[in-house]
């Protein structure tokens, strides 16, 4: 749950207790745009993570084809933007 607030703050919310809102717009709710934003660094940060599982397929002891077909798993979530 840490790692979704910091995200958060990345996609510049900002907490009021466990409120969320925007400074952009003063004290009025969090925008549309902010979650936007933040939901696609959430998107980032999970294709990342399911990269490296790939990743560390090509690197353990496994067949050519195997860390290959790995590999190009690896690649392809990352040019990954939006489904």
């Amino acid at each position: 749950m840490l790692e979704i607030t910091e995200l958060a703050k990345q996609s510049d919310l900002m907490a009021d207790g466990e409120m969320w809102f925007s400074p952009t717009y003063g004290n009025a709710d969090v925008h549309i745009t902010d979650l936007e934003r933040f939901a696609k660094l959430v998107a980032a940060k999970e294709r990342e993570a399911c990269a490296r599982l790939c990743d560390e397929l090509v690197s353990d002891e496994n067949t050519i084809e195997y860390a290959n077909g790995a590999y190009r798993c690896s690649v392809r979530i990352r040019e990954r933007e939006e489904a």
